[in-house]
């Protein structure tokens, strides 16, 4: 392995990560090819990591333990309608009737934050390379190859592919894999936590730590806050899960980005929120300015194999979990510590051997995981409970039946992924 050349495809989390691991390995070149022209750090959504996963990467040396995060305490889940009648559809807050409170260990991460701090920490042999479109990749045992859209091949000895889930070299990995619709879809969004304080209550309605559920026929939505760009700033960041939208069209996998919402489709989304939600989390979704409101079809995929000749997959690229498991940070960065990793026991061997031990350990891994997120998606969306009826017995109860036999909400421990 040491001296060979790598080319890691994409660039965002999954790319960085697998590129400092790549570099540490000992490879005498690491070149990423990210297709967006510029930095990343338009990407403001919000993710979340579980404390202990958080901390197993820390001691692994994958992030500073000083990484830029909001700490959050609790989930608070809530409804519009009455199990006693309490306070009418909004309750008396206008925040609905509190389900649970259910016990959340977590960070929340601003993406661009999270991807800065590992580019940052990429050791200087990376060479990145914004605003290049790879259009094919191939290979054997022997070595591999990308191609660019003017026809340029450039040979390395190993490719990899961390460029999400519409990946240009999954398809020549394994191209009999690809993302299946869940059949919902989240609208996302995020802005100044400063806007809160135009609601009634204020902000202080909305406890910092809390991370708020709330549940209606059909769906849910998941609020909390994350840093802002800006050190010392917050945002109020929102996934919204809801029926597919009459107009939206599935011709492959797809999504509407920030901005690009028209008037109509983003008024019938605020619409729908003020029907379903209790006042207080409608307008908090309404604050949420068109550019910084999106929609993402919600997708499943786990591939049957990760490798192929000298080429490798991971994060999205090779799985694509539902974010009702609140670990797709983690799974992109046990990715590259299990690569890494198997490197170091092989000892510099080949290559070769590091790819089945990859393959071998985060394929099934990333099977349990999407096994998950299908099943969260079914008893919180497409198969909720009566929200009506249910109280914090219930719920406590609902929830451990998701998670029988399963891994760990938040993602595996690093120890058991690798």
């Amino acid at each position: 392995m040491r001296g060979g050349s790598v080319a890691v495809v994409g660039g965002s989390i999954a790319g960085s990560a697998f590129a400092g691991a790549a570099a540490r390995l000992g490879a005498e070149r690491v070149v990423v090819l990210e297709r967006s022209p510029g930095r990343l750090e338009d990407r403001g959504l919000g993710i979340c990591t579980h404390n202990d996963r958080f901390a197993e990467l820390v001691d692994a040396g994958h992030v500073p333990p000083d990484t830029r995060r909001h700490r959050l305490t609790v989930r608070r889940w809530v409804t519009r309608g009455p199990a006693g009648g309490t306070g009418g559809a909004g309750g008396p807050d206008g925040r609905g009737r509190p389900l649970w409170v259910q016990p959340f260990p977590f960070h929340s991460h601003h993406w661009a934050v999270l991807w800065q701090t590992l580019r940052e920490r990429t050791p200087e042999v990376v060479e990145y390379r914004p605003g290049t479109t790879v259009t094919a990749v191939g290979g054997d045992r022997g070595g591999a190859w990308t191609e660019q859209a003017d026809g340029t091949r450039t040979p390395y000895d190993l490719v990899i592919g961390a460029d999400g889930y519409r990946s240009v070299v999954r398809a020549a990995v394994c191209p009999e894999a690809a993302p299946e619709y869940a059949g919902y879809v989240c609208w996302r969004g995020s802005y100044d936590a400063a806007l809160l304080d135009d609601l009634p209550g204020g902000a202080a309605a909305w406890p910092e730590e809390e991370c708020a559920t709330v549940c209606y026929p059909g769906g849910q939505v998941v609020l909390y806050r994350i840093p802002g760009l800006a050190p010392g700033s917050t945002l109020v960041n929102w996934v919204f899960y809801a029926p597919t939208p009459d107009w939206l069209r599935l011709d492959g996998p797809t999504a509407v980005a920030a901005g690009a919402l028209s008037d109509e489709q983003l008024d019938g989304m605020r619409e729908f929120a003020a029907r379903q939600l209790p006042p207080y989390w409608a307008a908090v979704i309404a604050r949420t300015p068109r550019e910084r409101t999106l929609l993402q079809p919600v997708y499943d995929l786990a591939v049957p194999y990760r490798t192929a000749g000298r080429l490798l997959i991971g994060g999205d690229a090779a799985t694509v979990v539902r974010p009702h498991n609140t670990s797709g940070a983690v799974k992109a960065l046990q990715d590259a510590h299990t690569f890494e990793l198997a490197g170091r026991r092989l000892g510099g061997r080949s290559w070769g051997p590091l790819l089945a031990a990859y393959d071998r350990e985060r394929t099934p891994a990333g099977r349990e995981l999407v096994d998950l997120g299908r099943s969260l998606g079914r008893a919180q969306v497409t198969a909720a409970p009566d929200w009506s009826v249910m109280d914090g017995a219930a719920m406590a109860d609902w929830w451990q039946g998701q998670l029988s036999g399963g891994p760990g909400f938040g993602g595996h421990a690093l120890g058991r992924a690798g």
